[in-house]
């Protein structure tokens, strides 16, 4: 079974996606205050401009703090075994939640601190996850 997916028409995050059908991890910048926006919306959480820009990350950041999820009653995560969830800070200047993946053991392999690089999961819909495995 696939893990869950965005539901399209979804006016905030369907650029996101679309790009991560290319391997691209975007993010958006306000052109009022220069700040980072993310996750993405329709306005700057910092000034309330509407006007920003997408960008493209190098999919490069660090591990802010995880957990490891042992068991998961959802079809599409109860076959994974032990699995780790993560804030990632991108060097960009942003903070995204996804998967550590890429590690024999996510109890003893991943660390606060790591280095990370996004690695992308085509999914059947056409888009692609990003998740993150070691630099």
């Amino acid at each position: 079974m696939p893990r869950p997916q965005p539901r399209f028409p979804e006016p905030d995050t369907q650029p996101f996606w679309e790009a991560t059908k290319n391997h691209e991890l975007k993010y958006q910048v306000c052109t009022a205050c220069s700040k980072v926006v993310f996750f993405p919306r329709r306005h700057c959480n910092h000034c309330g401009s509407v006007e920003t820009e997408w960008r493209t990350s190098k999919g490069e950041g660090t591990v802010y703090t995880y957990s490891v999820v042992r068991l998961n009653r959802h079809p599409a995560f109860r076959d994974l075994g032990a699995y780790a969830v993560a804030y990632i800070d991108l060097d960009e200047g942003f903070r995204i939640l996804s998967n550590v993946i890429g590690v024999a053991d996510p109890l003893m392999d991943v660390k606060i601190g790591m280095r990370v690089r996004v690695k992308w999961e085509d999914q059947e819909s056409s888009i692609s996850l990003p998740l993150f495995e070691p630099a």
